[in-house]
């Protein structure tokens, strides 16, 4: 009998994350013919999601659609997954490398006594083996690991597989009957959140970042404008956050999010090694920086030494013109 592979997709404001589609990718990329992939999806009022992921594989879908699920809290969702895992006994197990996905990982692996291996950007096979790559050392080195026996744990970073393509027919989406549990020590009341822009900054294709150069809050406004012109996301460096210029949520680097975009431009920037630790791994990097000995120059696939209040605009207007 084959293996089963879960995915946990997620769902954000009635809508799939594109990670989930990236996850389906990664299950079908470790398995053997014969296995099964399960995808498991949690939240409130999924229909939407549901069929959308149906759409990419064949296997089953099971929706736990419940109204306890509709705001993420870690206690609810580990009850609805065990409950669901009780039934399934996944081999393995494949989250997003996303907020909730670091959260829901290790409590996870724990009650399947299951082996983890985090931030996964690449899977491969080496003649019977799986093996998975992460980064270490803040992305200096990659390792490769193996699950050695038993059931294993996952995540996976965004943007490094590709999503999975539309199945020719659709998986079967199957109701799964949650028992919400009493005894819970936690619930939410409220939730306060604070728009960071219209696309997700973990999974924007183009990340248009700015660091102490912009030089005030106003300075970002040249950002988000070539930022919405390339259909991408606004990213910061802690510089920038500290001084004021912007939230935090958009912070990039070793303590902030991490990111691997198609492309990266880092616009007044100096490349401080916890900044490049958030996104050296992007595809391509364009740095925008009056100082030509900046170290964000020596990651950077393509330089250019300038005022970025110049430099921004006349670049904005090209894309405008060349994407009409």
């Amino acid at each position: 009998m084959g293996k089963t592979y879960a995915v946990v997709a997620e769902a954000r404001d009635g809508k799939l994350r594109q990670v989930s589609l990236e996850a389906l990718q990664a299950a079908a990329m470790a398995k053997e013919d014969g296995d099964q992939v399960t995808a498991v999806l949690l939240g409130y009022e999924l229909s939407g999601p549901a069929n959308e992921l149906a759409a990419r594989f064949q296997g089953q879908v099971l929706v736990i659609d419940h109204p306890d699920l509709k705001t993420y809290l870690a206690e609810t969702y580990l009850a609805a997954l065990s409950q669901a895992f009780d039934t399934l006994r996944p081999d393995l197990v494949v989250f997003g490398h996303t907020a909730v996905g670091r959260d829901l990982a290790p409590n996870i692996a724990s009650r399947l006594q299951a082996g983890q291996i985090s931030d996964v950007t690449a899977i491969e096979k080496n003649g019977g083996e799986v093996l998975y790559t992460r980064p270490v050392y803040a992305g200096k080195a990659f390792e490769k690991k193996v699950f050695l026996g038993g059931n294993g744990v996952i995540t996976l970073r965004p943007n490094n597989i590709p999503p999975a393509e539309p199945a020719s027919s659709p998986a079967e989406i199957v109701a799964f009957d949650y028992t919400p549990e009493p005894s819970l020590r936690s619930a939410v009341k409220e939730v306060v959140r604070k728009a960071t822009g219209k696309i997700d900054l973990t999974e924007a294709r183009v990340v248009v970042s700015g660091g102490r150069g912009v030089k005030s809050p106003e300075g970002f406004k040249p950002l988000e404008e070539l930022a919405e012109v390339l259909q991408g996301a606004v990213g910061a460096s802690r510089g920038a956050c500290d001084a004021g210029y912007c939230e935090y949520a958009l912070q990039i680097g070793q303590t902030g999010k991490v990111v691997t975009p198609e492309i990266y431009i880092a616009c007044g920037i100096s490349g401080a090694i916890q900044h490049l630790a958030g996104m050296s791994q992007s595809r391509v990097i364009i740095a925008i920086n009056k100082d030509p000995e900046a170290p964000i120059f020596k990651v950077a696939d393509y330089g250019i030494v300038g005022d970025l209040f110049e430099v921004i605009p006349l670049l904005t207007q090209e894309f405008k013109q060349m994407l009409v």
